[in-house]
């Protein structure tokens, strides 16, 4: 009988590229996570793994094992939650006062994190303290890529201003709200007193951004479509709180979601921008097979709260 645990560690090594990055996203270490596959490789007897330089690649056998083995994997998901149902733990009776148990594991970017999950978290703690709800920090990319492969269940992911962000067929994308970015730039910059700033009005300035690899840099870049020898980069951190303190400094200007943005210094403001507009789409995502969980639909629900309490307050 082939451990399907095991499988679950050997799709996490295929999509995280490491054994250790695959422990990180288990929540195991990395010699529990080689046990297990060694202990899969006993069982099925072939060989799963490979060495490849310093690290370590799929075989034949693993990548067939681990394609395989998606299908089965969604099936019994999709078990469980038909057991949850028949046992009466229904989403209805979680709102009637019955309390959900379980676990469903969330991957989202920081702002995410600080601006709208703080709160999600601790609420279901109160309301449903039989229920696990493990968070792990993570780029939108990543995180469709940990639920699509089962290493976590619920992604809260962004796209800015229509920046692609693929999105695999067995997972769900639920429509959350829109996020507004703003320019950072200290009081007494020639700019600070403008209502809106267009990219053209920004061109000359030294920026401070996140790193070259994060979607947000990307929609920075594609701010200055069509605009030479912009933007400048000068200055790069991925925690925005480091960006309006660079800001501040008058070390550069910054983009800066508002969502889990720290009320700003009296030093600073915050200006939109125009054409375009600096938006960024906030949606979930989770597998098909996990729609009819009553855990995992209690979470979604918290999270769909949250975000509506966030638009009528005005905060994005």
């Amino acid at each position: 009988m082939i451990d399907l645990e095991a499988v679950v560690a050997l799709r996490a090594v295929a999509t995280s590229g490491s054994v250790a990055a695959a422990a990180d996203a288990l929540g195991f270490t990395p010699s529990a996570v080689s046990q297990q596959i060694k202990r899969l490789e006993r069982g099925t007897r072939v060989a799963l793994l490979e060495r490849a330089g310093r690290g370590v690649v799929l075989t034949d056998a693993g990548r067939h094992l681990v394609t395989s083995s998606a299908t089965v994997l969604a099936d019994l998901e999709r078990l469980e939650a038909d057991l949850h149902l028949a046992g009466g733990a229904q989403g209805a009776d979680a709102a009637a006062g019955r309390r959900i148990s379980g676990e469903v594991r969330i991957g989202a970017f920081s702002s995410a994190v600080r601006g709208m999950l703080t709160g999600v978290l601790a609420s279901l703690r109160d309301e449903h303290p039989d229920l696990r709800v493990p968070l792990r920090e993570s780029e939108p990319w990543e995180s469709v890529a940990l639920v699509a492969s089962g290493q976590r269940d619920l992604g809260i992911v962004h796209r800015w201003g229509g920046l692609a962000l693929a999105m695999p067929d067995h997972l769900i994308e639920t429509p959350l709200f829109t996020d507004v970015a703003d320019v950072i730039l200290r009081r007494d910059h020639p700019l600070a007193g403008r209502p809106e700033l267009t990219p053209h009005d920004l061109a000359a300035e030294p920026w401070i951004a996140t790193f070259d690899s994060t979607i947000c840099r990307q929609w920075l870049r594609r701010l200055f479509d069509g605009v030479s020898n912009a933007p400048r980069i000068v200055h790069e951190s991925m925690e925005f709180e480091n960006h309006l303190e660079l800001a501040r400094a008058g070390l550069g200007i910054a983009l800066v979601p508002r969502l889990g943005r720290p009320p700003l210094h009296p030093d600073l403001v915050a200006v939109p921008t125009v054409r375009p507009a600096s938006t960024r789409d906030i949606s979930a995502v989770h597998r098909r097979s996990q729609a009819d969980s009553p855990a995992l639909q209690a979470v979604l629900d918290a999270v769909r709260d949250a975000a509506g309490s966030l638009s009528e307050a005005g905060g994005t």
